[in-house]
């Protein structure tokens, strides 16, 4: 007879199955803020300005999944916990909600109007500013699947060190989009602004290491 510990152990889900079941579990969390946002605006429970509130809720969490995305490498150098496995998921939840957050611009707000659209852009900075980062975050989340990284080999690292230009252009976005300057948005800036530091730190510290080598 099997001992209580062997069947247990056959009925433990494989690593990949725990990932695969984690991974959706983290959709599933990371969508409901949407979900619910989505049902005050249905129910008309997002104030006087129902549109712009739910614009800005969706960009909020925007930045929010952004930094979440950001803090994986350092949370594992400084602390030993590893959550790359869920980057890619953290990523990709970023590039969702930053299209909602466009759709929402698009289609709720402007109704599709291209010519004030086209207009905003170029005389509104806050809105360039968006505009560069959802630009950014389109190719990094199409090429953010196995198939592609092996695909692009070398250059795919290149190619998502330019997350690093769409949170500077995201977090200037929310500064720019709130004329009263708030607490909020030059809190997130900041926290922007130091994970950033952090790793042009470390990538100029790893430069002095090499030069000796190479010398």
């Amino acid at each position: 007879m099997l001992h209580r510990t062997d069947v247990a152990k056959k009925l433990r889900p494989s690593p990949a199955v725990r990932f695969r079941l984690l991974r959706a579990a983290l959709y599933w969390v990371g969508f409901a803020p949407a979900v619910w946002v989505f049902y005050l605006g249905f129910t008309n429970q997002l104030g006087a300005n129902p549109v712009r509130t739910l614009e800005q809720e969706l960009g909020i969490w925007t930045l929010r999944f952004l930094i979440a995305t950001l803090t994986v490498t350092p949370l594992r150098n400084l602390t030993g916990i590893s959550l790359l496995r869920y980057r890619r998921t953290l990523g990709l939840l970023t590039f969702y909600y930053a299209l909602l957050h466009f759709a929402t611009y698009m289609l709720i707000d402007y109704r599709l109007d291209l010519q004030a659209i086209t207009a905003d852009i170029v005389k509104r900075p806050y809105i360039t500013f968006g505009m560069l980062a959802l630009a950014i975050l389109v190719p990094l989340a199409v090429t953010s699947n196995d198939r592609m990284v092996r695909r692009l080999g070398s250059t795919w690292t290149k190619l998502h060190r330019w997350v690093y230009l769409a949170a500077t252009a995201a977090a200037v976005h929310y500064l720019l989009v709130v004329k009263s300057w708030p607490l909020e948005p030059i809190v997130y800036f900041a926290i922007i602004a130091v994970l950033l530091a952090y790793r042009l730190g470390k990538h100029l510290r790893r430069r002095r290491r090499r030069r000796p080598a190479a010398a």
